[in-house]
């Protein structure tokens, strides 16, 4: 199983998971013109991708679900709650999914869990390929146990790591949306997504990369410390979900 990015953080977000003949997109939070110029850049077309999965309907992860479902023809899944925040016109493409309930998208198994996050209702994944655990974890408040169960032992774990507190305190960000971006339904700051790392078995993990880096309020010479000391590898072993870059493929193997 391998898995990139396209770009992740407030300007736009899209994950890609793939294994054998299943590609999934996870978000797409780009125009679906700039998703296509970003899919090439890891060699990939649109009618590559077997389904869009969403986590919850901001403009930053859905900006390009419609025009991508209804040109290419591809499944959108999403909960009830984000379904209804979606446009209209792509409720025909739309399989809703319990986030308390595993589902298949062919060769791969999606295990989804509820998030605390200022959405109709969001959701998180794990992904399973039968011998590899994958979890995502990005758009959320603050950790809870069924967050904690759901990213234990995975082999890659894509974790979000939004803000810095004393610069989200300090910048440039009118009170109401540092209220937001700090408070329970808003993003992990660096130290919650350290704290969770020490406290999962994360004595399988082979990938760790932090994703929805704040440009304005975070840096990673900041997260990748704090990373490395909850792992207790080094700030280099830290992979990092760029903006405008995102990252290129990884891949989960056997020893």
């Amino acid at each position: 199983m391998r898995f990139a990015s396209l770009g992740s953080g407030s300007r736009g977000n899209a994950t890609l998971i793939s294994q054998g003949k299943t590609t999934i997109l996870v978000d797409c939070g780009f125009s679906a013109r700039e998703t296509e110029k970003r899919l090439r850049r890891v060699g990939l077309t649109s009618s590559d991708l077997t389904a869009i999965l969403v986590t919850h309907e901001h403009a930053d992860h859905i900006g390009g679900v419609r025009v991508l479902s209804q040109k290419f023809n591809i499944p959108v899944y999403a909960t009830p709650g984000t379904a209804a925040g979606l446009p209209v016109d792509v409720m025909p493409h739309i399989h809703e999914f319990s986030c308390h309930e595993r589902f298949n998208v062919n060769d791969i198994e999606v295990s989804p869990f509820p998030v605390p996050h200022d959405a109709r209702e969001p959701s998180q994944f794990v992904f399973h390929n039968g011998d590899f655990r994958l979890g995502l974890l990005t758009d959320v408040g603050f950790i809870t146990p069924v967050i904690e169960s759901a990213l234990t032992l995975c082999d890659g774990l894509l974790l979000e790591a939004n803000h810095d507190m004393a610069m989200l305190e300090q910048g440039e960000y009118p009170e109401y949306l540092k209220q937001r971006v700090g408070g329970r339904f808003g993003h992990l700051n660096n130290v919650q997504s350290a704290e969770l790392l020490a406290k999962i078995d994360t004595s399988r993990l082979q990938h760790i990369v932090a994703m929805h880096i704040s440009e304005k309020n975070n840096s990673p010479a900041l997260v990748s410390p704090l990373f490395a000391d909850a792992l207790n590898c080094t700030p280099d072993w830290v992979g990092i979900a760029e903006q405008d870059a995102g990252f290129d493929w990884r891949e989960l193997k056997k020893a």
